[in-house]
């Protein structure tokens, strides 16, 4: 399929990748720069490129990046895809549709793809794609014959006033590049656009704010760029903390509960089985449809609103079961021994191995992960892949879903051995351990304080833990904070370490642990540090001694 997604005009050099880009901790919001140390792309400027690549992964924030390098003028001059894709491009159509701004977004089947990938500059228009020796003529979106009701079409002629008005004109738009004829009711949203990854993400709040706008069902937040209630005790600096703050303010403004937490799951409103719900934050979607079997499509940034003040979102991707099928089969050969590093180090390979498509994992039907090593899966999982879920044979619920056509791939020791060391390039000794990416829970709180009781933190080691309002709470109430703040941890509500800041972050850190699949792969780009990973035990014993361990965990190590 070779379409315009959003005509324009525009010419320039072409840059072209077969792997996708998180613009969210893959790009620098001001200068256009890929920042993710993993990507081929890094450290080259976007600004003024044609960008190809298949889709884009990660983070559903990279619509707000994109809105911010528009606004900045660092901005790709058009993006082509060769699959579906939706954050990116939700973002160029926010630009357009209430900044009137343009960056044109296209579609091109594989055969065109593949020839303008070669060329060295093209020039678009709304009707063709030109390069040297090439021209692809481009089609206009079709119309899609979209079933709306009465309230739907009062909110489209602005009878709710223009904050619904402008929901209900994205949510078309929306609906007619997703191929959707129909729209449904969904019971809850999860905002994440309250993260605060460029001035946009507050332009675009307060504006719709402004507007008067109230959201029409529960809607939960994610976490924000500041410890709300303490950012100025903690030194955040006021030209960061303030519009940070505000940004959050703003969704509050609008209706939205102040959960401030990248995992949803943990709140007392977890969807259940089936449950129509529309969800942004990548890690919240996988788990929601992996674990839960809740149904969401993988929502941008802004888009979330917008189904948000008006209940209502396109029938489209994974609501639907056809769209829940795996199209790839990963039989995984494990050791007989393991530690829960195995889970992150698994959802990152299975994104490897499937960035573009619903995974199945095999061969791990007779081990029994826990809910926190699911959660660390699904977020690594949504690091490397645009996949909105994956399955686990015999472990989560609709892992017989798969496709009569699916492809299989292997994987093992070698495999996870590698993934180990390219989490772990940097030095021994370590200045700063961090836990909760996503947000901990409960239980990882327990068992952090009883690998961290009667110790103490090295001398030279932070130890900070972000976690959510609810969780801290609990923790506080059944002893274990008490015994995490005896160890030396610090304990720190809203943010998380995809949003954190110094000088919450130490600045003096240069070489910080995680046992998160997720912060291992965006930490070099986003905090400019170096980076090691292991288990919870492995982080707990470095926060205690200063050092990580300097060789393959004894699980890894093949055996003679």
């Amino acid at each position: 399929m070779t379409r315009s997604i959003l005509a324009g005009h525009a010419n320039g050099p072409v840059l072209a990748s077969e792997e996708g880009l998180s613009f969210w901790g893959g790009v620098d919001a001001s200068t256009g720069v890929v920042i993710d140390a993993h990507h081929p792309w890094h450290r080259q400027s976007l600004a003024g490129k044609i960008v190809l690549m298949p889709t884009s992964r990660g983070s559903c924030t990279g619509s707000g990046v994109v809105l911010e390098l528009i606004q900045n003028g660092h901005a790709p001059a058009a993006f082509i895809f060769r699959d579906h894709e939706d954050v990116l491009t939700l973002g160029a159509l926010i630009a357009q549709q209430l900044f009137d701004m343009n960056v044109p977004v296209a579609q091109l089947d594989a055969a065109d793809f593949a020839a303008l990938s070669q060329a060295a500059t093209a020039q678009i228009s709304p009707t063709e794609i030109t390069a040297p020796n090439l021209t692809i003529p481009l089609s206009p979106l079709a119309d899609v014959a979209l079933d709306l009701s009465d309230g739907d079409r009062a909110m489209l002629a602005g009878a709710d006033g223009e904050a619904p008005k402008m929901a209900m004109q994205t949510i078309v738009t929306m609906a007619a590049l997703q191929g959707a004829t129909s729209l449904i009711d969904v019971t809850q949203v999860h905002i994440d656009g309250c993260i605060y990854a460029s001035p946009a993400n507050l332009v675009f709040a307060e504006k719709v704010a402004n507007m008067g706008a109230q959201v029409r069902v529960p809607t939960t937040m994610n976490a924000i760029s500041v410890d709300h209630a303490n950012w100025r005790a903690q030194g955040i600096p006021p030209d960061f903390g303030l519009p940070a703050s505000r940004l959050a303010d703003a969704y509050v403004k609008m209706g939205a509960r102040p959960s401030f937490t990248c995992a949803p799951y943990l709140l007392d409103t977890t969807p259940k089985a089936g449950e129509m719900i529309a969800w942004a934050e990548s890690n919240a979607v996988v788990y929601a449809n992996t674990v839960l079997a809740a149904r969401t499509v993988k929502h941008p940034d802004f888009f979330d609103l917008c189904i948000a003040l008006t209940g209502r979102a396109p029938l489209s991707g994974a609501y639907l079961d056809e769209h829940r099928a795996a199209l790839r089969i990963i039989e995984i050969s494990l050791p007989a021994q393991h530690d829960d590093s195995l889970w992150p180090m698994l959802g990152y390979l299975a994104g490897h191995l499937a960035p573009e498509c619903i995974p199945v994992l095999t061969g791990l039907e007779n081990l029994s992960p826990n809910e926190d090593d699911l959660k660390a899966m699904c977020a690594a999982f949504g690091t490397t892949s645009a996949a909105p879920m994956m399955h686990v044979a015999g472990i989560t619920p609709e892992s017989t879903m798969i496709s009569p056509n699916a492809e299989t791939v292997y994987a093992g020791l070698p495999d996870l051995a590698r993934i180990w060391k390219q989490f772990n390039p940097g030095p021994a000794q370590i200045d700063l351990v961090a836990f909760g990416s996503p947000h901990f829970s409960l239980s990882e709180c327990h068992a952090l304080a009883k690998l961290l009781e009667g110790k103490h933190r090295h001398n030279e080691t932070d130890v900070i833990v972000t976690l959510g309002h609810d969780t801290l709470t609990q923790a506080r109430a059944d002893g274990t904070l008490a015994i995490l703040e005896a160890a030396g941890v610090q304990v720190v509500p809203d943010i998380c370490w995809c949003s954190i800041s110094e000088p919450v972050f130490p600045p003096s850190a240069k070489t910080l642990m995680t046992n998160s699949g997720k912060y291992a792969h965006y930490a070099p780009g986003l905090c400019g540090r170096e980076v090691r990973f292991g288990s919870l035990a492995d982080c707990a014993r470095a926060a205690c001694t200063g050092q990580a361990p300097n060789t393959l965990p004894d699980w890894l190590t093949p055996q003679p």
